[in-house]
């Protein structure tokens, strides 16, 4: 009894929608809260049947930080105090911890942790695809790495597989889907050095040559320039052209590709392309909305030509996969949460968050989870963390209640170990820069920075690092995994 009494305390100090002086948080208060989701948890029936369906999402960079504070927002978005609030994944029932280390680094990088992740092999550095045999930009050790990722074994059962990203559909995680790489930048074949042209497939032609990617039935997501040659102009975005130097149109070969096999496809561009999708009647769907990456939802231009957002592309994904007879697998990426923490920015980071937990919450209204295993993760984390001592309900953008005992000036909860904001206030980055491309110069003052007349809740607020770094680097530590499912046995 004492076990489980002490058990069902620890559940009920996790997190509750509250608002504001909605009730008195006194000791019956967490008693009764206690009881109620034991009673919950116990009552949960044993599972023992294979689900039908997997969708994996993944939350690019989202630690356990980047998750308490996207909850804290998102409840004082809506009124609450915050801290109480449960973003929807957080009521998934199984919770568990896994390591992000690669294999030759102790902090990991997005392509070889979605190895990990998608293939169940760790893999080297900024590898993708490969096990600790594939060596970085080594062309040579492909040929005895190579590993299969969750859509092999997914498609070998007869299921209709796909990705949604708002990265690149090249980039570094939805890549291990498909892709066997000595280098997660070799995402067309311009970026192959001379030693392994002619020896070594780029990452965009791997998903259009290849199994599994040429069997992929969705494909949702940014990164236009890898798909088309050097000398074709972006049909979106003006002065722009392709990337490929082997003058192949990646796209226009897809659908000569769906065309042979006599499938029913749709090539989409817009927001507007992928709502008039008939479902129905798609075999397989290509969405690349963007020149590179897919903007920051909280950028997005929300009209008929401009881009989808995740939740968007998430429904739809899930709607032509359902029609697979033997099930289906998806895996839906939130990338540019990565990308906002790499600029520490903290604002874009959390908004993703938000993004991220409606595309679950809109998955959830389409499938049953009796016959679907969903899984929401984070690949890797990174260095914002959480501090001081904020009073109950204090903006988790905002500044902590009492300042520095040191110089006296106040700080804010988030900051970041390193990163552009050391010695800076305010913006001044680009976020619209590509991954990796920001050349911005953290500016090195002798004394911090005074944040009193900061409003370090604007959207492009840069947070304080404590080394200065162009670009904020992932975090080490390990990262949750939420899991639902409902088979009754």
């Amino acid at each position: 009894m004492a076990k489980s009494l002490c058990f069902a305390l620890f559940l009920a100090t996790t997190s509750r929608n509250l608002f504001v002086h909605a009730v008195t948080e006194d000791r019956w208060y967490w008693y009764q809260d206690a009881q109620s989701r034991l009673n919950t948890y116990l009552s949960e029936p044993v599972n023992t049947n294979v689900a039908k369906n997997v969708i994996i999402f993944v939350g690019d960079g989202m630690g356990i930080p980047t998750v308490t504070a996207g909850r804290i927002l998102r409840g004082q978005l809506e009124g609450g105090l915050g801290e109480d609030y449960r973003l929807t994944f957080e009521n998934f029932p199984y919770l568990g911890l896994a390591k992000t280390y690669n294999v030759d680094s102790q902090v990991g990088d997005s392509a070889a942790c979605a190895t990990a992740l998608l293939c169940g092999v760790k893999g080297n550095f900024e590898t993708v695809g490969l096990d600790s045999h594939g060596k970085y930009d080594d062309c040579e050790s492909v040929s005895k790495s190579r590993v299969p990722s969750i859509m092999d074994w997914a498609q070998k059962d007869g299921k209709w597989t796909g990705f949604v990203t708002n990265t690149r559909i090249t980039h570094g995680t939805p890549a291990a889907l498909f892709s066997n790489s000595a280098s997660r930048y070799w995402e067309d074949d311009s970026k192959l050095p001379p030693k392994a042209r002619g020896k070594c497939q780029d990452i965009a032609a791997q998903m259009i040559d290849n199994m599994p990617g040429k069997n992929l039935r969705v494909i949702l997501g940014g990164g236009r320039r890898h798909l088309l040659p050097e000398n074709t102009a972006d049909p979106k975005l003006k002065g722009y052209f392709g990337k490929r130097a082997d003058g192949r149109n990646l796209m226009q070969e897809w659908k000569t590709q769906k065309h042979d096999l006599d499938a029913k496809y749709s090539v989409v561009t817009t927001q507007k392309e992928l709502a008039d999708v008939d479902h129905n009647n798609t075999d397989y769907l290509l969405g690349v909305f963007s020149y590179s990456h897919m903007n920051f939802e909280m950028d997005r231009d929300d009209n008929d030509e401009g881009e989808p957002s995740l939740v968007d592309m998430t429904r739809r994904a899930i709607q032509v996969l359902k029609r697979g007879p033997e099930g289906f697998v998806l895996m839906v990426e939130a990338g540019r949460m990565d990308h906002a923490h790499h600029f520490s920015n903290a604002r874009r980071a959390l908004d993703e968050v938000h993004s991220l937990d409606d595309s679950v919450k809109a998955a959830l209204e389409l499938i049953s989870p009796k016959d679907t295993l969903l899984i929401v993760t984070g690949d890797h984390s990174h260095t914002m963390t959480i501090g001081g001592y904020p009073k109950r309900g204090n903006p988790i953008l905002g500044k902590d209640t009492r300042p520095s005992d040191v110089d006296n000036m106040p700080y804010t909860t988030l900051l970041y170990g390193n990163g552009p904001g050391y010695g800076v206030a305010g913006s001044g980055q680009d976020f619209h820069d590509d991954a990796g491309g920001a050349d911005q110069h953290a500016a090195v003052a002798s004394r911090r920075q005074d944040l009193s007349l900061v409003d370090t809740t604007a959207s492009d607020y840069i947070q304080q690092s404590a080394v200065p770094r162009k670009w904020e680097t992932h975090g080490g530590e390990d990262v949750p995994v939420y899991a639902l499912v409902k088979i009754l046995s």
